[in-house]
């Protein structure tokens, strides 16, 4: 476990994306696919469902990534995935990476059944969730990735329940890696895009996406609001090694949720008593799972 993340050391040598990303500003997913695209390298093919990134991609026929885009149904990217996968290994292109880029849409609610199937069978494809917990691309509603108390247009006074626990669902498919990150902390990310890329099997990451026009925040702070989420717990970092599961970063202090909510203008009715008790019930849930998740931790790390 690390409590301090070191100065950012990985430089992009050569660009594999184009210019002229079809994005907000600030967007977490065109940096995202700026690493992603360098790691993998341009034998790769993605795999895209309906999403922010579907658009950010850009139409037909131009292509923001170096390798090869395939646009699929909401609910089909891990399907899509696993038969591209077998296409190529047919063909003897077992070194061409295949990587799903999807959002928590499509992921956490439409796509689950699918992604489900590919991880319980194992199929050999990465899959990337960049988590702005909720549907962006078609309005700002709720998924079951949106955080308790979040505004959105389906939630207009704040959602009432927590998210899914995605990552609990993911541990329970037994797979050889898996693991969050954040674009603040590139060192971190890199490694586990690194990670996912030599192993084998069903790999699934899940990254923390700022996205200002849904999160109402300023473009220019959505690093600073992904570091405060890992900061203040909100936002874990963690990965699993065949089994063994570790906490990527322990902050040095304990600080407040409310540094990660209050810039965000999707919590702003909680600091005007609008929703009762909501700061304390969202700490709370924080609290509690960062504990579940030193109590998974101890449990999954290797007898002495």
């Amino acid at each position: 476990m690390n409590n301090m993340e070191p100065a950012n050391k990985f430089i992009i040598q050569q660009e594999n994306m184009y210019s002229g990303a079809l994005s907000c500003r600030g967007c977490g997913w065109t940096l995202l696919a700026r690493y992603v695209s360098h790691i993998m390298g341009e034998n790769t093919v993605y795999v895209v469902p309906a999403c922010c990134f579907s658009i950010i991609a850009g139409p037909n026929p131009m292509n923001l990534m170096k390798g090869t885009v395939v646009h699929t149904l909401f609910a089909a990217a891990a399907a899509t995935a696993t038969g591209v996968r077998h296409a190529l290994d047919r063909q003897g292109k077992t070194d061409t990476s295949v990587v799903v880029l999807a959002g928590d849409g499509g992921t956490f609610d439409i796509g689950l059944q699918a992604l489900s199937g590919a991880a319980a069978r194992q199929e050999n494809i990465i899959y990337i969730c960049n988590n702005n917990a909720a549907y962006m691309n078609t309005g700002v509603q709720s998924s079951t990735g949106t955080p308790s108390g979040a505004k959105t247009t389906t939630d207009p006074s704040g959602k009432k329940l927590p998210a899914k626990n995605l990552m609990g669902i993911i541990e329970a498919h037994n797979l050889p890696y898996y693991a969050t990150a954040s674009p603040a902390f590139l060192n971190d990310l890199v490694s586990k895009l690194e990670k996912a890329r030599d192993s084998r099997g069903f790999r699934f990451l899940m990254i923390d996406g700022p996205c200002p026009p849904g999160h109402k925040h300023d473009p220019e702070i959505s690093i600073e609001l992904a570091r405060l989420a890992v900061e203040t717990r909100y936002f874990p970092l963690l990965e699993s090694e065949n089994g063994e599961l570790k906490i990527s970063f322990v902050p040095k202090e304990k600080r407040p949720v409310t540094d990660y909510l209050k810039p965000q203008g999707r919590f702003a009715h909680l600091f005007n008593g609008t929703y009762s008790n909501g700061i304390e019930e969202i700490q709370k849930q924080v609290d509690d799972s960062w504990q579940r998740l030193l109590n998974i931790q101890n449990i999954a790390s290797p007898l002495p």
